[in-house]
């Protein structure tokens, strides 16, 4: 089941579009990812604020990434780790 859905609102960074995301539960606004799988559905893991995860790096299981936070490259953000 998914957990988040794309805005529509985009944002570019150089060459790159990104997407705002949106919690499906509560309506919360999420931060910024380049494809569906930069942010898994599964756990509790999210994507705040400015926060921008790009190119093939994955947040997953419970970390979160806020604030004006970037993660890309072939990064993976996973566990209980926080990056803000």
């Amino acid at each position: 089941m998914k957990k988040y859905e794309f805005t529509g609102e985009t944002k570019s960074i150089g060459t790159l579009i990104l997407r705002r995301i949106r919690r499906i539960s509560d309506g919360d606004l999420g931060g910024w990812i380049e494809q569906e799988e930069n942010l898994s559905h599964d756990g509790n893991c999210w994507v705040a604020g400015d926060a921008r995860i790009f190119e093939n790096a994955q947040v997953s299981g419970n970390a979160r990434v806020s604030g004006d936070a970037q993660v890309s490259g072939w990064a993976e953000v996973f566990g209980d780790t926080w990056v803000f």
